[in-house]
């Protein structure tokens, strides 16, 4: 029997080999028992073993986590042992006895059990923040160019207002009434921008239109 060490990931099912060579025919008086020392030392204990059937443990750590997978007719005594723990590293010794040779020499396996590696967690938040990200990054240019589509005049003027503050709707009235005494043309009354517009509410908007009309009307009369 030849002794062997591997590593496995945390959660993972590892198959415990066992082979043996016997000069006799194996018979239902063959025995096979597994035995496990934690890597922190201590004494050897068994916890299966196996005599025409299986002798699955029943309580202890490895309860409920040993499957039986050799063919003693085959030389095979080998187990499977399921959702490995980083409490199940340690050194398994398998011994295999086949009346009447009873003198074989054990086989031993050193389990190193490691956990789980980061990458798929790291992709994963990666994928997650991509998905909020990417959207946000789409749609703010997109507002920008609507905030900006009516022309740069506007944009930059309504920077300007955003650092002095918007004014109220009485200071553009008032200027607004000065630029209609100060202006004789209709060329000059145009010379609103759309800015001045923008920050103009319903009464403001009114009172622009009225004065327009009064003014077509003066026009007329002279």
């Amino acid at each position: 029997m030849d002794a062997e060490t591997f590593s496995v990931v945390k959660g993972s099912a590892v198959t415990l080999g066992c082979r043996f060579r016997s000069a006799e025919h194996v018979t239902s008086l063959m025995s096979v028992d597994w035995s496990y020392r934690p890597q922190t030392g201590g004494r050897l204990d068994s916890f299966f073993y196996f005599s025409s059937r299986a002798h699955a443990p029943e309580q202890g750590q490895f309860k409920g986590r040993i499957r039986w997978v050799g063919k003693p007719v085959g030389g095979d005594a080998s187990i499977q042992l399921l959702n490995a723990t980083l409490n199940d590293n340690g050194t398994y010794t398998c011994v295999v006895k086949n009346p009447p040779d009873v003198h074989g020499s054990p086989a031993q396996i050193t389990l190193s059990v490691v956990p789980k590696p980061l990458t798929r967690r790291f992709s994963d938040v990666a994928v997650l923040m991509g998905l909020v990200l990417l959207p946000s990054a789409l749609i703010i240019p997109v507002l920008l160019g609507r905030m900006c589509w009516q022309g740069p005049s506007c944009c930059g003027r309504r920077g300007k207002s955003a650092g002095q503050g918007q004014p109220s709707p009485i200071e553009v009235t008032e200027r607004e009434e000065l630029m209609y005494k100060n202006s004789g043309t209709k060329e000059k009354e145009k010379s609103i921008t759309c800015c001045e517009l923008y920050f103009q509410d319903s009464d403001v908007e009114e009172y622009y239109i009225h004065n327009e009309k009064f003014g077509e009307e003066a026009e007329t009369h002279c």
